[in-house]
């Protein structure tokens, strides 16, 4: 059973990187914040009882399930309320910084002069672009994978599907990254 402490350092480690896992599915800030809020609630309230090794799991399962389920419940207020939709803002601002995310490195920014920086955060920034342009599967794969550092199996159940499936999601999501960065300059 995980202390008290414990879940409170997991969540703190898990916050960020969970916001922008979130912020790539739904493209909306504020929709973003409400998901990774509500799976924290749900982690602490139905899973403290689990040991602090079975956490990691728990949390990527229960913050899939509110991104489906946050979906659902926009789905079903468009069709119901589609004509309250012509009011709302559909820009997205990007107003979080891209590099804020990179956690465990040191800042070596005083020691790149303006231009690196400048092609640093360029090169993020079409990468963040080209991963939003997946399809919602392929890039969920990819971010459970890569990001989230999850093995084949773990992304599986995460998922909810076959451990082929995930590597034909990973595959195309490679694939298309490739080409749409390389398109756009960006290369390895």
């Amino acid at each position: 059973m995980a202390s008290e402490t414990e879940l409170s350092d997991f969540l703190k480690n898990a916050e960020k990187k969970a916001y922008k896992r979130a912020y790539y599915h739904v493209r909306d800030e504020e929709g973003a914040l409400d998901i990774v809020q509500d799976s924290m609630i749900k982690l602490c309230t139905n899973y403290s009882d689990k040991p602090l090794g079975e956490l990691p799991m728990l949390f990527q399962r229960i913050l899939s399930n509110t991104v489906l389920d946050w979906f659902r419940r926009r789905k079903t207020r468009n069709a119901i309320f589609s004509n309250l939709n012509d009011f709302e803002s559909s820009d997205v601002d990007g107003d979080f910084d891209l590099l804020e995310v990179k956690t465990g490195e040191s800042d070596h920014s005083y020691s790149q002069s303006a231009e690196q920086w400048l092609g640093r955060v360029q090169t993020l920034e079409h990468i963040e672009t080209a991963v939003m342009a997946l399809p919602a599967r392929q890039r969920e794969a990819f971010l459970l994978r890569y990001w989230e550092e999850l093995d084949v199996a773990e992304t599986a159940a995460v998922m909810g599907c076959s451990e082929g499936s995930v590597k034909t999601h990973c595959s195309r999501a490679i694939q298309a990254l490739s080409k749409t960065l390389a398109d756009q300059g960006v290369k390895p």
